[in-house]
């Protein structure tokens, strides 16, 4: 298994552990999720990553308990294996990002859900990508790309049988 970390700083020759910034509320046992962690995300789950850091975005995908409602109101017969929705007003900065991937050593991490693992001690990279065409590598990942004006009517999705993830949604136009 592959697992990666996102950043714009193409200099890191090591992760050092470090809390959230704006820590989240955990379920009873899970406060130390937001202390002094180095996160990385696996190969499946990386097109959430594939846009700039503080990008609003939420991303769908299929699980084996999608009802077929859910699966044609999503996918409308498409057949992408995700669909990324982000915000017109991000559109441009995405398109001319720039994104450095790293490759982190899997053994030193423990796994979350949804693709989402974390290590507790200092990690150091085995490998480093430069990624300048965004668009390419999302497509690559066969991740649509749906773009709104807002967020917003998204807000139900986590109501649904797809699986959903948001990501930065607090720098999302209206989404408060």
């Amino acid at each position: 298994m592959r697992l990666f970390h996102f950043s714009d700083d193409p200099t890191i020759s090591r992760f050092e552990p470090r809390p959230v910034v704006v820590p989240s509320q955990r379920a009873p046992g899970f406060d130390w999720l937001n202390g002094p962690l180095v996160w990385a995300i696996d190969d499946w789950h990386q097109p959430m990553y594939l846009f700039p850091r503080d990008c609003p975005r939420i991303l769908i995908w299929r699980l084996e308990t999608s009802t077929p409602e859910d699966i044609r109101r999503f996918w409308d017969g498409r057949d992408s294996r995700m669909i990324a929705h982000i915000e017109w007003r991000w559109l441009e900065r995405w398109r001319s990002g720039v994104l450095h991937r790293y490759e982190l050593p899997a053994a030193a991490f423990e796994a979350l859900e949804a693709g989402m693992w974390v290590a507790r001690e200092p990690v150091e990279p085995i490998g480093l990508e430069t990624l300048t065409d965004l668009p390419a590598a999302l497509a690559a990942a066969d991740c649509e790309l749906r773009v709104m004006t807002s967020l917003r009517p998204l807000k139900g999705v986590w109501d649904t049988s797809v699986h959903a993830s948001g990501i930065r949604l607090r720098n999302a136009a209206d989404w408060a």
